[in-house]
């Protein structure tokens, strides 16, 4: 179902400062800050229209980023619940030799998220249990989110979170895993094998942190039920349709980017290939 054609001055008005602070890659005051009664619904709302503005300008929707499943950092940042939001033709990039660069210019206090993420072979519905929501899986891969936020220090609200794209910035999905070989070739159902992932986040040749793929709201496949729930209690209807990337949320903190750096995972399941991450200005 498509986004509503118009909203309300005050949603449209914050969409077009976000929209407008993406592309400038400049920074706001946080609308929880300026506006306490500013709220998850309308959070929603500002992300919906930034959603109608971001497809009448050309950019093709290619999926999902789920954002806080990791439980070990909601008390870092204030926000006590998974948020999500739409990634795009212009934000997401198969990189089937697990190795790529970026360019930080774009982004404002970029941080990096070593996530697990599936393509849907069909579309789910609400109410599944895991294995039926594994069923319409394709492919499972591992692989890198950017995030970045436009309000200064990362201080914000859920709500702000929200509307800011979800912190989305840049999705590298490495080498696809067939779901149904991924399967039997392990011990354990999907869940299961998911869960039990250990990613090891490295920069520069050094550890900086080790994480469990648990910590992902139980694992990636249930973070992936609790999504498909979610999504279809909102009013928004945003779709889940055949071929959509969903990436399920970091495994570790997500760490500061800075030019110039080398980064890489080392993945407990020898199924996945590592990611190297090397970094521009």
């Amino acid at each position: 179902m498509s986004s509503p054609v118009c909203a309300d001055a005050g949603v449209s008005a914050r969409a077009g400062q976000m929209l407008e602070a993406l592309d400038a890659a400049a920074t706001l005051p946080t609308f929880t800050g300026a506006d306490p009664s500013f709220d998850l619904a309308q959070g929603f709302a500002v992300a919906d229209e930034i959603r109608r503005l971001r497809l009448v300008r050309g950019e093709v929707p290619l999926g999902y980023k789920i954002g806080f499943t990791n439980r070990g950092i909601w008390a870092r940042y204030g926000v006590f619940a998974p948020i999500w939001g739409p990634v795009w033709d212009t934000t997401v990039e198969q990189v089937d030799s697990a190795q790529t660069s970026v360019s930080l210019a774009p982004f404002v206090a970029p941080r990096l998220e070593p996530e697990i993420m599936f393509g849907f072979a069909r579309a789910p519905v609400a109410g599944m249990d895991l294995a039926a929501l594994a069923g319409c899986i394709a492919w499972v891969a591992h692989g890198f989110e950017i995030v970045h936020t436009r309000f200064r220090d990362w201080r914000f609200g859920a709500a702000d979170t929200v509307a800011d794209f979800a912190l989305h910035g840049r999705l590298f999905v490495g080498p696809r895993l067939p779901i149904d070989r991924f399967v039997s070739e392990g011990d354990g159902d999907l869940a299961t094998q998911l869960s039990t992932l250990r990613v090891t986040l490295m920069c520069d040749g050094r550890d900086v942190e080790e994480g469990s793929a648990e910590i992902v709201l139980d694992g990636p496949l249930h973070a992936l039920r609790l999504w498909v729930d979610a999504m279809a209690a909102r009013p928004e209807r945003w779709p889940i349709v055949a071929g959509d990337i969903v990436t399920t949320g970091t495994i570790t903190d997500a760490a500061p980017l800075a030019p110039g750096q080398r980064w890489q995972t080392r993945i407990s399941d020898p199924r996945f290939v590592g990611m190297t991450l090397n970094t521009t200005a």
